[in-house]
């Protein structure tokens, strides 16, 4: 029985009231009645406590007694701090991106149980598993989830280092232009397609496949960029469609004032990123005399020596945030782009409605992008995507040590750079200035803002990169695991290879 109701109120005697009791009996030479009196125990109760207590505990400054006290749970394999330390490593295993399944957790029990040599049911030998009840139980107090697919460079790509930098790099631009939220932008693009994720619908129970008409089996993607500043306001779409020329007729029914453009694949490349530019000077009416500042995600597209020459001649700073952190540190990524494809789900829904046995096509596309954009760049979504992000208001401590756990793993960025670090710190007779000959482009900072970089600042030590974590936590332990599997399965390829070579 996995629900078991307790029927009896016996046995509820707190662990520390029992101690403080049988305490008064031995110490104070008072009676087992008289105790029971005093803390509301029953005398028999009491009696089988002082025949199990030790003297350590009696004798001892512990407020809570080693000794077992009311009912043991029947069939109990691990005892609490045994569970309580199962749970703190599968949640670390969560944290790092290594997270268990429900089978491995059973499995990983029926393991750890006979590492122990504790007593467990027959049925665990059998299966080679922790039983369903146990687990049932087990799992209460956490959670079973659907993770999200996260690549190895995204896990790796958040960490301390490029993150320290970025906010860096941000405190001395806003130091430097003395602007106000007004004038910082987030560009960003996103993908609208002719085939929609239908809204949940009522129907016939009993039935577990219900269908929902879309225009086709895949869609086709158009690329929509949007761009929005900490005060709340946005400036007009821009839409690159897959066509090889662009004609006007494209944008009919988009949003007033948008443009667009047109190419194979529909994706932003570096001559329509020249031409959104134009695009957002023109809305934003910025220039040397009123400078802003826009922030890019680290895509090539953005770094094109012409564009980022014209945004200079036009008072724009471009900061990029680092590669693979635009999840967390990108406004539109985090308040606005996850409304907008809700609401433009629901718009294609009511398009294919409103137009039975018809195929929604890429020119109906701006349509329902009008149609679903003023619900979701609402001045309050943008607002709390600027905030969650710590880009505006300023705060650089905005991330907690929890969410870099997953670097820790791999920290493949950190090794070379931490290598070069080593090397430019080794004592050198006749020390050079270091002149940076590299005019082009770096990522992270565009043309314009290269220039109030010092070229000499040096790189935080390893220990700051990568900090150590402390002994016995179960994330290093964790760690020790993979590293010590990935050097078996080294050693194992380099034996089979020497065999196949003799």
């Amino acid at each position: 029985m996995r629900n078991r109701k307790r029927t009896t109120e016996r046995g509820k005697t707190p662990a520390h009231i029992m101690l403080r009791a049988a305490r008064e009996v031995k110490l104070n030479n008072k009676s087992i009645r008289g105790a029971g009196t005093d803390y509301d125990i029953p005398e028999r109760t009491l009696r089988r406590f002082l025949q199990k207590v030790t003297d350590e505990e009696l004798y001892g400054t512990n407020e809570l007694p080693t000794t077992a006290v009311g009912y043991i749970k029947k069939r109990q394999v691990f005892s609490d701090d045994q569970e309580k330390q199962l749970e703190e490593y599968i949640l670390k295993a969560a944290d790092v991106y290594f997270g268990l399944s429900p089978k491995q957790i059973r499995t990983f029990a029926y393991e750890w149980a006979v590492s122990l040599k504790i007593k467990f049911p027959d049925s665990w030998n059998t299966n080679k598993c922790a039983g369903q009840d146990w687990f049932t139980y087990f799992i209460k107090s956490l959670s079973i989830c659907t993770p999200e697919a996260t690549s190895l460079a995204r896990a790796s790509g958040f960490n301390k280092h490029s993150v320290g930098n970025f906010f860096k790099n941000l405190k001395t631009v806003l130091h430097r232009l003395q602007i106000g939220h007004q004038d910082i932008y987030n560009m960003d693009e996103t993908g609208i397609t002719t085939v929609q994720k239908p809204d949940r619908i009522v129907a016939r129970r009993g039935f577990k496949q219900v269908g929902r008409i879309t225009s086709q089996e895949r869609g086709t993607l158009v690329t929509l960029a949007i761009a929005v500043n900490a005060i709340g306001n946005s400036i007009p779409p821009y839409f690159i469609f897959p066509r090889v020329n662009f004609r006007e007729h494209m944008l009919s029914g988009a949003p007033p004032g948008s443009a667009g453009a047109a190419n194979q694949s529909g994706w932003m490349k570096k001559e329509h990123f020249l031409h959104w530019c134009q695009h957002f000077v023109k809305h934003t009416g910025c220039s040397k005399e009123r400078p802003v500042l826009l922030f890019l995600d680290n895509h090539d597209s953005h770094l094109s020596i012409d564009s980022l020459d014209y945004l200079k001649e036009n008072g724009v700073t471009v900061l990029s945030f680092p590669p693979h952190c635009s999840h967390k540190l990108q406004p539109l990524d985090r308040s606005v782009y996850g409304p907008l494809k809700k609401y433009v789900n629901t718009a294609c829904d009511g398009w294919i409605t409103s137009h039975p046995g018809s195929s929604m096509t890429i020119y109906d596309d701006p349509k329902i992008v009008a149609v679903a954009l003023p619900s979701a760049i609402t001045p309050k979504n943008i607002t709390a995507g600027f905030k969650v992000s710590r880009v505006y208001p300023f705060n650089e401590c905005v991330f907690s040590e929890d969410e870099f756990l997953p670097s820790y793993a791999t920290d493949r960025p950190l090794i070379e750079q931490a290598k070069d670090d080593e090397i430019d710190r080794k004592p050198n007779n006749s020390p050079k200035p270091k002149i940076s000959q590299d005019t082009s482009p770096q990522p992270g900072t565009s043309r314009d803002y290269s220039e109030i970089l010092n070229a000499d600042s040096s790189m935080p030590k390893t220990s700051e990169i990568n900090p150590p974590l402390e002994e016995k936590t179960p994330e290093k332990q964790i760690i020790k695991n993979i590293n010590i599997l990935a050097k078996e399965d080294t050693e194992l390829n380099t034996q089979k290879k020497n065999s196949q070579s003799i």
